[in-house]
């Protein structure tokens, strides 16, 4: 360590000081962006059949963030052809998560990661990163209310419309009451059609597993209204800190709302975020953020049926039972595994998902690909589409091809513009999507 000269001021010491922890960080995140770099394309490790090489293990990850640099003269999101895109609302406060009501007015969940303890330079490092990736700020705990009163594609209502929450994320209306999934706890306020703000302090219904790497807590309703689904995400990469630390988390839970029990329904997710209901099987499905730490290539992030009782292979294997062997083995369980439906790519951070048909994309799984911190050259940035069969399964073969509806979040230079997450299929036949970085909400309708 360099020493500092005893006659210096202490404001002086203090900005020396400042210059060599940025000195350090710079070197530290430069010499994490020397890792490693895909040896296949997306598309390799895209499909129902995706390519699964060697891994490549890492004790530092790679590190390839896109510098955040906002929407600026007019920039948009390219849509598809066939589509248009518009701005359905600006100037919010790290958007994340959309939920439609009834009556057709929009909430906004206006969210960050709670807040995190700085314990050394790793986690000095880790902030760094997170501030990069626009993720940085303090959380609003907010959810707002969006209301397009005319029509015109525009909302030119938006306010406060629930307050004093802790990082919420999911959202679920059940007959008159409100659900949201805060990072640590399932909450409800009561709710009547046309409200644009609610007073009442939210009720604690159950606590849920708070923290760790991974706090959205996404909240859907059963078909037959009497139960919720609740994706919680795994506290760490591997459980590192032992299963012991895991307990209700990499799992979705079902919560019966008359008697308030809750139990696992499905395991080995390892950070579920999007769920939606398959509107001709009925089936519950998710998408999932699978681990990292090996390498650009591997696992794919997917898209799967999420059925009672099924284990998903987190932390002792990735698609379909290749067994990760920095985790102590459990033979017993691989043999178990549930093979996900369709992989999205590698560290694409799919969160979003959202069923139904917008202009030429017919029936299927629309995904906010939030997009990779950790892959050269970047994954996701995106919003993109999967088609489905008459069965309720993803296409296979070239006619089930993923498909971009959403690109142009990173400039040509790879800054990002913004980064999409939430999506929500409207009924009203357009498509919306929470773009938290760029502080919008995009419109997304056939032309």
């Amino acid at each position: 360590m360099i020493a500092i000269a005893r006659g210096m001021t202490r404001r002086s010491k203090i900005l020396i000081f400042l210059l060599l922890v940025v000195l350090v960080l710079s070197g530290a995140v430069w010499y994490l962006a020397r890792g490693d770099t895909a040896q296949l394309s997306v598309e390799a490790v895209t499909g129902t059949k995706p390519r699964i090489t060697a891994p490549r293990q890492q004790d530092i990850p790679t590190v390839d963030i896109a510098r955040v640099v906002g929407w600026a003269n007019g920039a948009h999101p390219i849509p598809a052809a066939g589509l248009a895109v518009g701005e359905f609302a600006r100037d919010l406060d790290h958007p994340r998560w959309l939920y439609e009501l009834p009556n057709g007015d929009v909430l906004v969940a206006e969210t960050n990661s709670p807040p995190r303890k700085v314990n050394g330079i790793a986690d000095w490092i880790m902030s760094y990163l997170m501030t990069r990736a626009g993720a940085g700020g303090p959380s609003a705990d907010r959810i707002t209310l969006l209301r397009d009163t005319n029509g015109d594609g525009v909302a030119d209502l938006k306010t406060p419309f629930l307050t004093g929450l802790s990082s919420p994320f999911g959202m679920a209306l059940v007959g008159d009451q409100l659900y949201i999934g805060n990072h640590d706890a399932l909450v409800v306020v009561p709710y009547k059609t046309g409200d644009t703000k609610i007073t009442t302090i939210p009720k604690k219904v159950v606590a849920l597993p708070g923290g760790g790497n991974h706090w959205a807590k996404n909240v859907v309703v059963a078909p037959d209204g009497q139960s919720l689904f609740i994706s919680v995400g795994s506290g760490t990469n591997i459980a590192e800190n032992g299963m012991g630390a895991e307990a209700y988390r990499a799992n979705i839970l079902e919560l019966n709302l008359k008697t308030k029990s809750i139990r696992i329904f499905a395991t080995g997710l390892r950070n579920p975020v999007g769920m939606a209901w398959e509107p001709h099987s009925k089936a519950l499905w998710t998408v999932v953020n699978e681990r990292d730490l090996l390498g650009s290539d591997l696992p794919p992030d997917y898209l799967t049926q999420v059925d009672f009782g099924a284990f998903y292979g987190w932390p002792y294997s990735y698609w379909n039972g290749y067994e990760d062997t920095r985790v102590e083995g459990r033979p017993d369980l691989l043999q178990y595994t549930h093979q996900p439906e369709y992989a999205l790519g590698p560290h694409t951070a799919s969160l979003g998902l959202a069923f139904g048909s917008l202009g030429s994309f017919i029936d299927g799984a629309f995904i906010g690909q939030h997009g990779s911190w950790n892959r050269k050259p970047p994954s996701g940035y995106k919003v993109a589409f999967v088609p489905f069969g008459p069965g309720g399964l993803p296409h296979a073969g070239s006619t089930g091809a993923m498909r971009d509806v959403l690109t142009g979040f990173l400039d040509k230079n790879g800054n990002a513009q913004g980064r999409p997450v939430g999506v929500v299929a409207r009924t009203k036949g357009d498509l919306l999507v929470a773009d938290d970085v760029g502080n919008r909400i995009w419109r997304v309708s056939a032309k």
